[in-house]
């Protein structure tokens, strides 16, 4: 497995931040049973960084905490089944490892967020890796059906390798 982590913000987090996210990418495809080796890529940056991002690729002109740029279209989410027919190109021809897409979390939103709602940052990154990744397994939370399935799978994928609330 690769996960290769860019550290772009000025702003350092206190934490162990590359063990975090590692633990949580390795738990979330463990839960999901993703069969192959993969390759996901995270970047680390702050509000001003996301939010350009956020602009260019969802037209909102605002910081969010996480975004998630999934190489594959799921018929159903974590259904991998196929994919090496479907999504041959999804391979690195160098590794074999299925890529499955990119992360950009916000280290400013991490802070932010883990006051707001009264937990660690290592609470807080480890629920917006988990929360990206499930998107990068083909998750969505547009219905309020999805969002509560989703935020049941995160809790799950959290309590599972040791962040609680």
């Amino acid at each position: 497995m690769t996960i290769s982590i860019e550290y772009e913000a000025e702003k350092k987090l206190d934490i162990s931040w590359e063990e975090i996210i590692r633990q949580v990418v390795e738990g979330t495809l463990d839960y999901e049973g993703c069969p192959y080796e993969t390759e996901v890529n995270v970047v680390l940056t702050d509000n001003e960084g996301i939010k350009e991002v956020n602009q260019e690729y969802r037209n909102v002109d605002g910081p969010t905490d996480v975004l998630s740029f999934p190489m594959l279209e799921y018929d159903s989410p974590s259904d991998f089944e196929g994919v090496e027919e479907q999504f041959a190109d999804c391979f690195n021809p160098e590794t074999g490892e299925l890529m499955l897409g990119d992360i950009m979390i916000s280290v400013d939103k991490v802070t932010e967020q883990a006051e707001k709602y009264g937990h660690s940052k290592e609470r807080e990154l480890a629920f917006l890796t988990a929360h990206s990744m499930l998107h990068l397994c083909g998750y969505d939370h547009m219905e309020e059906e999805e969002r509560l399935f989703m935020e049941q799978k995160q809790r799950e994928i959290l309590e599972g390798i040791g962040y609680r609330r």
